[in-house]
């Protein structure tokens, strides 16, 4: 299998390449572990991270930017921002299942 000739092109969505998406990914999936520790002392498995995850990095990117918050370049802080959107999503669904 000639791995040059594989069309990847479907992985592209939103102006972002499979790169980035692989990274947005990785992000995420450290993101929702560090989340899953704060809010419940382990992680939630890592199809759980990921997603708790890249949802924490969508919704923290909303909340940050709508608080006027901005904490920096490189891959720091996209972990922190998503880090702190999957514990607030996390402390969510405890509330919810709770009720």
């Amino acid at each position: 299998m000639n791995l040059n000739r594989l069309n990847l092109d479907w992985l592209s969505f939103g102006g972002l390449n499979s790169e980035q998406i692989l990274v947005f990914l990785l992000i995420g999936g450290v993101a929702g572990w560090l989340a899953g520790l704060i809010t419940r002392g382990s992680g939630i498995g890592i199809l759980g991270n990921i997603v708790a995850g890249v949802l924490g990095a969508i919704f923290g990117g909303w909340m940050f930017g709508v608080l006027g918050i901005s904490i920096g370049r490189g891959w720091v802080g996209p972990l922190v921002t998503a880090t702190v959107g999957a514990v607030v999503i996390l402390l969510l669904v405890d509330f919810i299942r709770r009720r």
